[in-house]
């Protein structure tokens, strides 16, 4: 047996026992978490603003130290890995496209740590041992020398900000950057953070918290209020992470001609309006989806063993497990469990 943190309701954790995870394959890996990170979405379920059923298993950003391995699974015990939240096979035509958040091996949002009715609970990270599937493709190994605390928001929030800007910066090296925080608010910031490193012209970090700006502007972003008022100057990518319709308008008003606008943010509201006219004149790219945390978690890795890219500006509280069922409902940016001993 083995103890799980798991939520019951918002507001409302508990440390339960549970059955300890065993090989079922040759490509199986058990994994002990060292590092857990609160996920943005963790705060709002927390805190009941986006309503999810409990009782299930919670955390599923993680670093951890695999203790058993299958003979085909491609990591041996000892080795400290990075767990991708979500679960992915490597081999069906979604995940070889790159697409491992639509894995067609398991069913729609198999994730760790965000189970509940009805989807299954497949364990979560706040717990004594993780099972992982399919660990040859799923693992990714920690560099040398990088810190798994640094770490514990790689496979997902900092992978999410890093898709906005990356891939675009590689097509377009040298270009603008805007990012507007806000709800998805590590996001925002390992976006603009991510820009920087990768050596964006420019990156200008807007947002209505003083705090989120000031940490911002640690990882060597320009930031500023933001007011929303209509755009004195146009970006080549554009990263929405506000969550709000005003935001993303203003953020699709921002673009430049055929440039890239993400929103990875959610946005709660049933219908969000967005100036499509525009869009289609300036010839934009708005992409609104979930990360593929797998698919890039390695360009991630690669820039944080790099030094390059500082998710320690965005952390602003490191506690224990024990504290996580208090913690939770903390409102900074991000919160890192450390497992003691």
């Amino acid at each position: 047996m083995m103890q799980s943190l798991h939520f019951l309701s918002p507001g409302r954790f508990e440390w339960r026992e549970v059955a300890a995870p065993v090989l079922a394959a040759d490509t199986d890996a058990i994994v002990r978490p060292l590092a857990v990170a609160r996920c943005d979405l963790d705060l709002y379920i927390a805190t009941g603003v986006v309503p999810f059923t409990g009782p299930f298993a919670f955390g599923h950003e993680s670093v951890g130290e695999v203790v058993a391995a299958g003979d085909a699974a491609g990591v041996v015990p000892g080795q400290r890995v990075v767990v991708p939240f979500q679960l992915s096979c490597g081999t069906c035509d979604a995940c070889r496209r790159g697409l491992t958040g639509s894995c067609e091996s398991f069913p729609p949002l198999a994730n760790y740590g965000l189970g509940g009715a009805p989807r299954h609970d497949y364990g979560g990270a706040l717990a004594d041992l993780m099972h992982v599937r399919h660990a040859d493709h799923m693992l990714v190994k920690l560099p040398a020398g990088v810190d798994p605390v640094a770490a514990a928001s790689a496979c997902d929030n900092i992978a999410d900000g890093w898709r906005g800007v990356a891939p675009q910066l590689a097509e377009r090296p040298g270009g603008t950057v805007l990012v507007i925080g806000g709800l998805a608010q590590s996001v925002g910031l390992y976006a603009a953070g991510a820009a920087v490193a990768l050596g964006a012209g420019r990156v200008l970090y807007l947002d209505d918290d003083a705090d989120r700006r000031a940490r911002a502007g640690a990882m060597g972003a320009e930031a500023a209020a933001f007011t929303g008022r209509e755009p004195k100057e146009m970006f080549d990518i554009v990263v929405e992470a506000a969550g709000f319709s005003a935001a993303l308008a203003f953020a699709v008003r921002s673009a430049g001609r055929n440039g890239i606008v993400t929103s990875v943010a959610i946005h709660l509201t049933p219908t969000t309006p967005i100036p499509l006219r525009e869009a289609y004149y300036k010839g934009l790219t708005l992409v609104s989806a979930r990360v593929d945390s797998r698919a890039h978690l390695p360009g991630v890795l690669d820039c944080l063993a790099c030094g390059r890219l500082h998710p320690e500006h965005v952390t602003h509280r490191v506690a224990g497990f024990a504290d996580a069922a208090d913690a939770m409902a903390d409102p900074g940016p991000k919160i890192v469990f450390r497992r003691d001993g």
